[in-house]
Parts: C-alpha cells; sequence; structure tokens
C-alpha cells in the first residue's frame, strides 16, 4: 500500500533541501561571419582580450569594441560558424599556461600540446598581455648571455635582459644563429622559448629534431604558429611566448626568447586588422604597429634585485628585402631594441658565416655585457676589422701597396678566417677568447688561411693536455691575468714549432 502522507513528506524535504543555482550568462548574436572574423551584437560588457565561445567550442577574441557590434577574431576555421549563432562570453581574458610544466613541449599559442606527451598539466595561467617592468622594478644589464658564437660574444655581445635584434635576408643564417645561441645554453641555468610564427610545419619539427637530438629540448619550449594557422594565431604567439617566460623571469630565473621573425607576426596583424577594416597606414599596416611590437619587446628585462633579478633576453629576428634595412617595420625594431646583428647576403654567399657584417652590426650594451676576458681581446678586434675592410675597398683600386699595408690586409683575411665558425658547434667562453687572442695578437701571420681552422682545434687540444691552468683561469676566473698571458705566448710558441 502507498502512503500518501509519506510520499507528500519526502516530496516536501527534496523540496526544501532543493538548491536552485542561477547562472547568468551574456550572449550576442552572430551577424556577419568571413576571413575568421566574426561581427557579434549584444555582447555590450564584453572586455577587449576577452575570450568568447561559439556554439560548436571554438573560441575567438573580442578585438574591435564599436558602438553597434563587436569584431571577433575565430581562433580557428570559421566553416562551421552561422549567422544568427549564439555567442557566449567566458570572463576570461586570453592566458596562456605556465610554469615548468610547459618546458620541453611543443604547444600552441593557446597552450595546447602539438606533441605526443599528453596535455600541459598546470594550474598557472598568465594572460598573454601584461605591463612591461617599470624603470624602478629594473637593473642595468650587466651579466653576458653567452651565444658560443665568436663573432657575436666578441663583436656584439648580448647580455642577460638585452633585446638584440637578428636582421637579414631570407636564407642568410638568422634562425642558425638563434639556434646556436639556445644549444650553447645547455648546462648553464638558462630557460629558452623559441617562437614559431608563420614558419612550414615541416621547417618547426626540423628544429624539434635538431633541439631534440643536441638535447636542448630539456630546458626549451616551442611555441609554434604554422603558416597554415589562421592569422589569430600567428598574432598572438609571440605574446604568449612572452607570458610564458615573464612567469620565469618574476620566479628569479633567466629566460632567452627568440621570435622567428616579426616581419610574419605583423604581417598576420595587417591581415586582422584590414579585415575588421580598421584605417590603413603606410603600406597597408593599421598606425599602431609600432605599439605592437614595443609592447612585445619591453616586457624583455633584467629585474632588480628586490623582484629576484631574474631575467628575460629577447632575440626578435627580422626579415628585410634586398637588405633594405630603412624599410617600415625593420627601422621600427632597430629603434625599439638595444643593437642589431645584421646579417649580409654577400658575406653569406662569399663562404664568411656567419655572415654578420661588422659595420652594421652593433651592441647599445656594449662592454657592460662582456666578461673582462673577452672585453681585453675583442677591444683591438672591431678597430682591426674596421680597418681591414677600408683597406681592401680600396686595395681593388691600387695595383700595388707598400709592405705595412699588406701586412695589415693579411691580419685582418687571418681575423675574418677565425670568426668564422659552423653551425651548430657554439664554442665555450676559454676557447672563444684563446681563438681571438691568437688572432689579434699575430700569431697566425705564416699560417695559411686554409690551415687555420685546423690550428685554433689543435692548439687548444695542445693546451688542455701540455698546460690546462691556462683554460682553466680564463673559465674559471673570467679573465686574463699577466701571468696567464705570459704562459699563453710561450705554448702559443711552442705549438708553433709543432704545427
Amino acid at each position: 500500500m502507498l502512503n500518501a502522507d509519506e510520499i507528500a513528506g519526502i516530496l516536501k524535504q527534496q523540496i526544501a533541501n532543493a538548491r536552485i543555482e542561477t547562472r547568468q550568462d551574456e550572449v550576442g548574436t552572430v551577424i556577419e561571419v568571413g576571413d575568421s572574423i566574426a561581427r557579434v551584437y549584444g555582447l555590450t560588457a564584453v572586455k577587449m582580450m576577452e575570450l568568447v565561445q561559439f556554439p560548436n567550442g571554438l573560441l575567438g577574441i573580442a578585438l574591435n569594441l564599436e558602438e553597434d557590434n563587436v569584431g571577433v577574431v575565430v581562433m580557428g576555421p570559421d566553416s562551421a560558424i552561422r549567422e544568427g549563432d549564439t555567442v557566449r562570453r567566458t570572463g576570461r581574458i586570453v592566458s596562456v599556461p605556465v610554469g615548468d610544466a610547459v618546458i620541453g613541449r611543443v604547444i600552441d599559442p593557446l597552450g595546447q600540446p602539438l606533441d605526443d606527451k599528453g596535455p600541459v598539466t598546470t594550474t598557472r595561467t598568465r594572460p598573454i598581455e601584461t605591463q612591461a617592468p617599470s624603470v624602478v622594478q629594473r637593473q642595468p644589464v650587466s651579466q653576458p648571455l653567452q651565444t658560443g658564437i665568436k663573432a657575436i660574444d666578441g663583436l656584439v655581445p648580448i647580455g642577460k635582459g638585452q633585446r638584440e635584434l637578428i636582421i637579414g635576408d631570407r636564407q642568410t643564417g638568422k634562425t642558425a644563429l638563434a639556434l646556436d645561441a639556445i644549444l650553447n645554453q645547455k648546462g648553464k641555468n638558462v630557460i629558452c622559448i623559441y617562437v614559431a610564427i608563420g614558419q612550414k610545419t615541416s621547417t618547426v619539427a626540423q628544429t624539434y629534431k635538431i633541439l631534440t637530438d643536441a638535447g636542448a629540448m630539456d630546458y626549451t619550449t616551442i611555441v609554434a604558429a604554422n603558416a597554415a594557422d589562421p592569422a589569430s594565431l600567428r598574432y598572438i604567439a609571440p605574446y604568449a611566448g612572452c607570458a610564458m617566460g615573464q612567469e620565469l623571469m618574476y620566479a628569479g630565473r633567466d629566460v632567452l626568447i627568440i621570435y622567428d621573425d616579426l616581419s610574419k607576426h605583423a604581417q598576420a596583424y595587417r591581415e586582422i586588422s584590414l579585415v575588421l577594416r580598421r584605417p590603413p597606414g603606410r603600406e597597408a599596416y593599421p598606425g599602431d604597429i609600432f605599439y605592437l611590437h614595443s609592447r612585445l619587446l619591453e616586457r624583455a628585462a633584467k629585474l632588480s634585485d628586490d623582484l629576484g633579478a631574474g631575467s628575460m633576453t629577447a632575440l626578435p629576428v627580422i626579415e628585410t628585402q634586398q637588405g633594405d634595412v630603412s624599410a617600415y617595420i625593420p627601422t621600427n625594431l632597430i629603434s625599439i631594441t638595444d643593437g642589431q646583428i645584421y646579417l649580409e647576403t654577400g658575406l653569406f654567399y662569399s663562404g664568411i658565416r656567419p655572415a654578420i657584417d661588422v659595420g652594421l652590426s652593433v651592441s647599445r650594451v656594449g662592454g657592460a655585457a662582456q666578461t673582462k676576458a673577452m672585453k681585453s681581446v675583442a677591444g683591438q678586434l672591431r678597430l682591426e676589422l674596421s680597418q681591414y675592410r677600408d683597406l681592401a675597398a680600396f686595395s681593388k683600386l691600387a695595383s700595388d701597396l707598400d709592405k705595412a699595408t699588406q701586412a695589415q690586409l693579411s691580419r685582418g683575411e687571418k681575423i675574418t678566417e677565425t670568426l668564422k665558425q659552423p653551425q651548430f658547434d657554439p664554442l665555450s667562453l676559454e676557447q672563444e677568447v684563446l681563438q681571438l687572442y691568437v688572432a689579434v695578437n699575430d700569431y697566425l701571420a705564416d699560417v695559411p688561411n686554409e690551415r687555420i681552422s685546423q690550428f685554433h682545434r689543435q692548439f687548444y687540444e695542445f693546451l688542455q693536455t701540455a698546460h690546462p691552468q691556462i683554460p682553466q683561469t680564463i673559465a674559471e676566473r673570467k679573465e686574463l691575468p699577466a701571468e696567464t698571458k705570459t704562459a699563453l705566448d710561450a705554448a702559443i710558441v711552442e705549438f708553433k714549432k709543432r704545427f
């Protein structure tokens, strides 16, 4: 028998205990869609750079807040979005997962894994757009970041917290320089982030293989927005990488971040801006194209001791057309960064690699970011090379040259030969110092050009067996004391008798 009173009692109890949760969502309606842009009506309280969600789970970023509609950049293919679809606010500003969980991974700009190592497991996220550290929160750049490339560490030194532009035509070795710098951070407690913007998927896979084979993926993150990805992902990629770097920088660690390359980033932003019908300016770029890169690169810094003295060093890459450094985007970036490494096509094809043009390359931090040992040999180097360049141009016109000019030309050739370095072969500080010391002190005068690299290699092996204290002193003390110089001179004379 059913007892009506009992059933009524149970129902009353359930009604009393029922929790009615109401959720308020602000939704809008798609009024137009195309070219990865959706115009949405009704999201009156949406924030700039807020993520919104379409019915099929696709996300978009609110980028244009106009009077009667919101311009949303779709983060994926827009073919599944229809006019009249409802768009829901998420209340989240575009953020990425950060922390140690992203180290060693290949991810897209939203933090989704592109390798087969499962999801990125971290609870920490950081907005991709944040304020750069203020003047008070920074300290001057004073510690060197060794790249392992003689020509850079000697002539255009990079310090921790600096922004050094790598600029040159396509196929001149810009990415190779950046990858060498990553490989050289092994065992130096520097975390590296490589942001690939608009590159072929095969190129990113090749980069991943190079870094994995060298054991560099243990301390590197690759953020990839490939050529086939929508412009929205290519636009946010460098900011996403920067947010991951900032998290580590504020934790007191040293970070090296490479943006490869920012010309493709500017093109992605131009594409988005034109489709959003923002007014075009010079070369059809929008008016805020300078701000696009300045707010990104200003986030690289050496933090003050109060904030943990972490650092983020940025190496943005920019591609020029036929060596034109006075084009719009290259001049913008040259004015934002603390110097540039200019790679020249002519040098590259004449076999001088890395093809660094010493005249146009400069570091505005200079000797402040060099060890004493490097400073003692590199001071002479720039002067020697610039004099050699002037003389070499002049000697093409002159038929007979006096002895002094011939000697100076010969020295310049030996130094240029010394600065050549194969790809993916970064050197330690003591190797760089020893090679440059031998070159600037004219010990190579009687060594044929084609045997110079062999001379340097065998001389270092000789030192390690016969005089190990010389390279050891340079490595430990980071300087070249008088007694070490005397021992080094004697060792060179001794070795040359054998060589």
